[in-house]
């Protein structure tokens, strides 16, 4: 063969070779093109109850059962993650999952309207009651918050959840986070935010079932729970030490916040201040929380035990956790440490590093009504409101207190951190003073924030006496935002406001996290007795003396509209929605 002939031969074969290449890219390309995509995984949820049957107890006093019936949502493989926001107050409520493609995760939009509020998913639960006749008494769907989480319900998922431990009730909350652990369960019952049924004494059986809008949204399989109800009569003064439980301090779908003059009611162990349970809220059964701060700000409940690891069947082999499924910490998770006060004041030159500080934002007033003041004083008449001041981060706004021997008031003093938490830098910041008043009993740290009644042309009517504080972080305002702490450590009066002979004490505001105080007492509400009628804003101002070193001093006043009429003695107050907030 010449190698005229071998070259000839050669190409021949090469361009056979690449017309095969080609057939065989091309036929790939259709091969993948046909292949439909891996769709983005979520959890693999089912719906269980942790006991056959229960007893719930109907008083005389307060006739009606709570349907607490010890049904759970449970998560495997993946966690149950929702991030739900709002633009601004103009903005409707909108939630975006959390899944997982290639291990990564990713964001996937639910439809519009899955939400209308920060509660939770509305009419999650589906439940039915019969009677031993089989007939059928009740039927009823139950708002679901994901943060109920119970526990973990096999010994190798995550020892913590990430989660927060309640959904928010301000009405002016901005972002929250909702989510079921892997491995663990949320109890379905929807709290002291639900209507008690009215029932006869006897047996039925209830069947609760996840319903359809959120099988189909979420892939749950449609398999009710079963429990055999037994209601029964009672009376408080069959349970022992009834007569002296406290009344609820919050109605449904309220945040107390800080009582009034900063009070805290008693409360039963594990909650927050505010939230009391009544009788028979007290009685009910244990089944529903997770832990020391369950629903706070949701729902005077006590906190249930861990969800049995016999309640889960098991479905899989192996239950080993998996890579990529969002186990660990995510950005707006993180838990800070519990920062505790310095014993001695700083030492060295005061100075204010560039580092992250705070963000301290006003919320618009809210639950706004007329007393006649707190011993019905006649011809006086007020105007009270609850206020909250949130730190929108993108750290934490910590304040240490220090007095020497024998002095009245502390010497307060802002602290800064780096990136790494280390302490940097601090600057002078006002003064903290004891308050001894019935109610009060701890620190203040002053210049917090005030309150005022402006005319109709934002000029000064009223100012509020209430100017200093005890910081607590009472309301989880928007926890999407960056460094949000869903888990802060001084989330009532006692773990923040130190004793009277305290030599230093620390008040932190978490990031995502606001304080409310409610303000109905003479001298910190409004005295409108000769305020004539007419339009007027509530201004709730933060940081009013610019003392605390921010990111941004431009966001710290809210405005809230209100209509004063009526006549003396006898006012009334009209509170427009704010946009499309519409609570008074």
């Amino acid at each position: 063969m010449t190698r005229k002939r071998t070259a000839r031969l050669r190409r021949t074969l090469l361009a056979g070779t690449t017309a095969i290449a080609v057939t065989a890219v091309t036929a790939g390309i259709v091969a993948a093109a046909q292949k439909p995509a891996k769709a983005a995984k979520g959890p693999e949820l089912s719906l269980i109850a942790a006991t056959t049957s229960v007893k719930l107890t109907s008083y005389k006093e307060e006739p009606g059962v709570y349907l607490d019936l010890g049904t759970y949502l449970i998560a495997e493989g993946k966690p149950l993650e929702l991030k739900v926001t709002r633009k601004s107050y103009k903005d409707p409520v909108t939630v975006t999952q959390t899944v997982y493609e290639g291990g990564k995760a990713k964001a996937k939009k639910l439809p519009a309207g899955t939400v209308k509020d920060f509660s939770g998913l509305p009419g999650f639960a589906e439940v039915t009651l019969t009677d031993k006749a089989g007939k059928k008494v009740l039927t009823r769907f139950e708002d679901f918050c994901p943060n109920n989480a119970s526990g973990r319900v096999r010994p190798d998922a995550p020892s913590t959840s990430k989660y927060p431990e309640s959904c928010p009730t301000n009405p002016f909350t901005l972002g929250s986070v909702w989510g079921v652990e892997k491995g663990w369960a949320a109890n379905t019952y929807a709290g002291s935010y639900t209507e008690p049924v009215q029932v006869p004494a006897g047996t039925y059986t209830a069947k609760v079932r996840v319903a359809k809008k959120y099988r189909d949204l979420f892939g749950i399989a449609d398999r009710a729970a079963t429990v055999k109800v037994t209601v029964v009569e009672g009376s408080y003064e069959d349970e022992e030490g009834a007569t002296e439980a406290a009344p609820r301090s919050a109605k449904a779908g309220e945040h107390a916040g800080h009582a009034a003059g900063h009070q805290a009611p008693a409360a039963h162990a594990g909650h927050g201040p505010g939230h009391a349970p009544s009788p028979a809220e007290a009685a009910a059964p244990v089944t529903s929380g997770a832990g020391p701060s369950y629903n706070v700000g949701h729902g005077p409940l006590r906190a249930a035990p861990p969800a049995l690891p016999w309640a889960l069947k098991k479905q899989k082999a192996a239950l080993s956790p998996q890579a990529g499924d969002g186990g660990g910490q995510t950005d707006g998770s993180r838990q800070a440490p519990a920062l505790k006060p310095l014993s001695k004041r700083p030492a060295g030159k005061p100075s204010v590093p560039d580092v992250p500080k705070p963000d301290l934002r006003s919320l618009p007033a809210y639950g706004i009504t007329i007393s006649d003041g707190e011993k019905d004083i006649p011809g006086k008449d007020y105007l009270t409101f609850s206020a909250n001041v949130w730190n929108a981060g993108p750290a934490q706004l910590v304040v240490d207190g220090f007095r020497s021997p024998g002095k009245a008031k502390m010497d307060a003093f802002q602290y800064f951190y780096d990136a790494k938490g280390k302490q940097v830098g601090y600057t002078p910041t006002g003064t903290m003073e004891w308050d001894p008043r019935p109610g009060h009993v701890h620190w203040h740290f002053t210049d917090f924030a005030s309150y005022r009644l402006l005319k109709a042309d934002k000029k000064e009517a009223v100012r509020s006496g209430k100017e200093a504080f005890c910081l607590a972080n009472t309301d989880a305002v928007d926890y999407t935002v960056k460094n949000a702490n869903w888990h802060p450590y001084n989330t009532d009066l006692a773990t923040a406001c130190g004793e009277e002979n305290s030599i230093s004490v620390r008040e932190v505001l978490d990031v995502g996290s606001g304080d409310t105080y409610t303000q109905d007492l003479p001298g910190q509400s409004f005295d409108i007795t000769d305020v004539p009628n007419g339009t007027y804003y509530i201004q709730v101002l933060a940081n009013p003396e610019k003392r605390l070193k921010e990111t941004n001093l431009d966001n710290n006043s809210a405005l809230r509209k209100i209509v004063l009429g009526g006549k003396p003695d006898k006012r009334t107050v009209t509170v427009p929605a704010h946009d499309l907030v519409n609570a008074n």
